[in-house]
């Protein structure tokens, strides 16, 4: 008898509206109401053990907390954890893992403050796993492709059209005609927006180590498995999988940013924003192609360009008064 297949996490489909609304004045002195984003605590508990506290709009609770504790470097499987419960009545979400988690108290001693809105700290070894991570070889994008892309986020009905203050990011799959949009996430700050992704891809069965082994991805569909249901995608060695990814986001790459993005096993990121060094020595390092300034047809490619076919041709006329300047 084939070996039974581990369980993916049980969890809760917590609730939480997105925005509020409060009274304003505008610049007539006129008082309005308007929209704003909503921004709660949400304290995570692992064993009963509390781990941090995540400031966060709250539209995918469950999938932050697991995309959270894998980029974390504190679960390796998805399949270690039993279950995540979220209740939003205390602010809290209560993980249960099948087996706990080895040496917690070494792997949370050390903090990383970072930049990040709505986190703001990361646990020690933010380095440690770079060397080890290979993305797929012959993953790329064309210049008409990543128009596509950023045309198709500026069509997105977003929390941020309705109520600013918010980041967004969005997980594409790479297809013959323009990348199709899997998942689009808007939060507090864009790594808890990452996390999010990374969640929802281990809900997926989409293990970081299979990702970035893989070179296409399948029809769209093929990555919804049913709740509970475990499993890969593709078995290892065939055909198809998930190289073909690419992740796009309103903030900027930062170090953690391009590492989160390396461990889901993604070879093209795409920012409204910019880079920065570190960020751009792990792109380098790891082989990520890192493309930043992306707004209408203007666009910077900040490291390996070779990922990207260009098309010149489809920018447009230069501008009288075009400056190679961030803008």
């Amino acid at each position: 008898m084939p070996a039974s297949t581990p369980s993916l996490p049980r969890l809760t489909h917590a609730q939480a509206p997105l925005t509020c609304e409060v009274e304003a004045v505008n610049e007539y002195g006129e008082t309005q109401r308007i929209s704003i984003p909503a921004e709660r605590a949400l304290t995570v508990y692992v064993d009963k053990r509390e781990l941090v506290t995540l400031m966060t709009l709250g539209a995918h609770p469950e999938l932050l907390v697991l995309g959270y504790l894998r980029n974390q470097r504190l679960v390796k499987d998805a399949a270690d954890i039993d279950s995540i419960t979220v209740d939003w009545d205390v602010g809290a979400a209560a993980v249960k893992t099948r087996h706990g988690i080895e040496d917690i108290e070494e792997k949370t001693a050390r903090r990383v403050v970072t930049t990040g809105c709505g986190q703001g700290s990361v646990f020690g070894g933010l380095m440690d796993e770079v060397e080890g991570i290979v993305l797929p070889r012959d993953a790329r994008i064309s210049q008409g492709q990543l128009y596509a892309l950023v045309n198709t986020i500026r069509l997105k009905e977003t929390t941020y059209k309705s109520a600013g203050s918010v980041h967004a990011c969005a997980l594409f799959a790479m297809t013959d005609g323009d990348p199709e949009m899997l998942l689009f996430v808007e939060d507090v700050g864009r790594h808890n927006a990452i996390d999010t992704i990374a969640g929802w891809m281990w809900m997926q069965n989409v293990a970081p180590t299979l990702v970035a082994s893989r070179t296409a991805l399948p029809p769209e569909g093929a990555l919804r498995l049913r709740p509970g249901e475990a499993g890969s995608a593709a078995p290892a060695g065939e055909e198809g999988g998930f190289g073909g990814l690419v992740f796009y986001t309103t903030g900027r790459l930062t170090s953690e940013m391009v590492i989160k993005s390396a461990q889901m096993g993604v070879p093209i990121v795409v920012s409204r924003s910019g880079i920065t060094q570190m960020g751009h020595q792990v792109a380098q390092a790891v082989g990520l192609c890192a493309i930043g300034r992306a707004t209408n047809k203007r666009f910077v490619c900040y490291a390996n360009p070779q990922r990207l076919t260009l098309q010149p041709e489809l920018a447009g006329a230069r501008p009288a008064s075009f400056s190679t300047a961030p803008t």
